[in-house]
């Protein structure tokens, strides 16, 4: 599978569980998760749709594995965080570590996104500078 179908379609199931967990909140009138629902849909819907957005646009990156070991990374990262970030935010403090866990998933896959883009335009360009030339 491409990491631009990867992400798309995680995102939207990421959306769908964002949308489910914030009608949850607002039935039983607790509020207490918001944090965790904003994680969830910030970095599982927002972010995996751009990343999508990115790797469509660039067709050779996306059919690599390094792309979809990423998506796959930062999907895991995004269940890890919201739950850890959840846990705590409704008292259980058993979750600091779970939460912790899940950041740094996240930076560590955000760096590795970061080698394939500037990766990508050192190939394109020669430089990670601007493509446009000095006057």
């Amino acid at each position: 599978m491409r990491a631009s179908s990867l992400s798309y379609q995680s995102a939207v199931l990421f959306a769908i569980a964002g949308i489910i967990w914030g009608l949850v909140m607002a039935i039983s009138e607790n509020h207490a998760a918001m944090p965790a629902h904003a994680h969830l849909n910030l970095l599982g819907w927002v972010s995996l749709f751009l990343f999508g957005i990115f790797y469509q646009l660039h067709p050779s990156i996306d059919r690599s594995r390094v792309a979809s070991i990423q998506v796959w990374i930062w999907i895991a990262a995004t269940a890890v965080m919201a739950v850890g970030v959840g846990m705590v935010t409704t008292g259980h403090m058993a979750g600091d570590p779970i939460a912790a866990l899940g950041s740094f998933a996240a930076l560590a896959d955000m760096l590795l996104f970061a080698w394939i883009v500037f990766r990508r335009r050192i190939a394109e360009t020669g430089s990670i500078g601007s493509a446009v030339p000095a006057e």
